[in-house]
């Protein structure tokens, strides 16, 4: 595939630059600031180099006068790192650090509680539909996901498969997140089945066979790691009794499916339609941070079981979204969506189903995914 146009815009100044491995982060800055100073952590000689002496950093800027961008690619590797960053950004205006991360996990310290004050921060997603153009097919999306590590690979497929061995469980080990990586294993397979869905953490655990408190414990490494977000119920000014419990989804499809065991006693729509809202939702959440995160992804259920499986709500959008795996809209489908109006009379509302018109039933908009997903752009309306 060739050079895809991505739609994230960096901000001026210092910033981190946080997203799941694979996502495309090296790979934007090299073109942004190709003049720029640049340490990659991953290559274990430079990691063992800056964990024995962090000071090198000043050493290095020092060497290179004139050069005011300095890249430092998985500075989690080396947290210490940060202390050295914050004394250089107080003494020299003039430095602009980008720092990525794939992991939040070991940035949790003074030194990033300091710098977080004075860096923005960014994130990076996996491919939206509009930043891939003609290249985007619904069928494979739903198959393969939107990583650009996997899209742009020889074999997508082997790669797409390797993605959570590799990384997930990997990373997991090198950094001793957790000391029975069986058990870690059988979690990552239990929790394919809540993608999509409500946690609910002791199922799990009985179903996993450990605590809830391990399975707790695990969840937070998946979000430290950013490969995977929840999605709390929308509460405001709630006029009906909801549910508690967060929504549960891997940040992309295709890592979802590589997880996902299937067999005879699997039904395949269960599985597509939840990578169908999945793929919804990782779009969704991209939208998001691509405008600053100026709103925020809710989802709506009553305790009666009424359910919209979307609410994007922010100072100047109030969305609520439906999604269908049919090719019709019938009258139960917008049942939710009707009583979500009524609550909100403020909201528009929308379904995106698998058909090929765009209608209106009863003032709700009926729009066919594979349209929305292609039209949608950070710099324009979600509708």
């Amino acid at each position: 595939m060739e050079q895809v146009n991505r739609l994230i815009q960096f901000p001026e100044g210092s910033f981190f630059l946080f997203g799941p491995r694979g996502t495309g982060k090296s790979t934007l800055l090299r073109k942004q600031y190709p003049n720029a100073i640049w340490i990659d952590l991953l290559a274990p000689e430079l990691q063992r180099i800056y964990l024995a002496r962090p000071e090198r950093l000043r050493e290095l800027i020092d060497g290179n006068p004139g050069t005011h961008d300095i890249v430092i690619d998985e500075i989690q590797k080396v947290p210490a790192l940060l202390d050295v960053i914050h004394a250089l950004i107080e003494t020299d205006k003039t430095l602009r650090f980008i720092l990525t991360g794939s992991s939040a996990r070991k940035l949790r310290r003074e030194s990033w509680n300091l710098l977080a004050g004075r860096l923005s921060i960014a994130n990076m997603h996996p491919f939206i539909a509009s930043e891939m153009g003609e290249h985007f097919v619904l069928k494979v999306a739903l198959d393969m996901g939107m990583v650009p590590l996997i899209c742009n690979a020889s074999n997508p497929d082997q790669t797409k498969r390797a993605y959570a061995a590799l990384y997930l469980q990997e990373e997991v080990q090198a950094e001793a997140m957790v000391r029975d990586i069986g058990a870690f294993a059988r979690f990552m397979e239990g929790i394919s089945f809540s993608h999509g869905g409500q946690l609910n953490l002791s199922q799990i655990g009985r179903e996993c066979q450990v605590g809830r408190k391990t399975v707790e414990g695990y969840m937070n490494i998946l979000y430290d790691l950013l490969v995977a977000f929840r999605v709390p119920v929308f509460k405001r000014r709630a006029k009906r009794h909801m549910v508690s419990h967060d929504k549960f989804y891997f940040f992309d499809t295709g890592v979802f499916r590589s997880l996902r065991p299937a067999g005879p006693l699997d039904r395949l729509e269960e599985i597509e339609g939840a990578a169908l809202e999945g793929l919804v939702a990782q779009h969704l959440k991209a939208w998001i941070d691509y405008r600053n995160g100026e709103a925020n992804l809710f989802y709506w259920r009553t305790k009666s079981g009424s359910e919209v499986d979307f609410v994007v709500y922010g100072e100047n959008v109030f969305i609520a979204i439906e999604v269908k795996r049919s090719k019709n809209v019938y009258s139960k489908d917008i049942r939710a969506l009707k009583a979500f109006r009524q609550d909100y009379p403020e909201s528009k509302v929308a379904i995106l189903y698998m058909g090929k018109d765009s209608v209106v039933i009863n003032g709700i908009h009926c729009i066919p995914l594979e349209k929305f997903l292609k039209n949608l752009n950070p710099n324009s309306s979600l509708i």
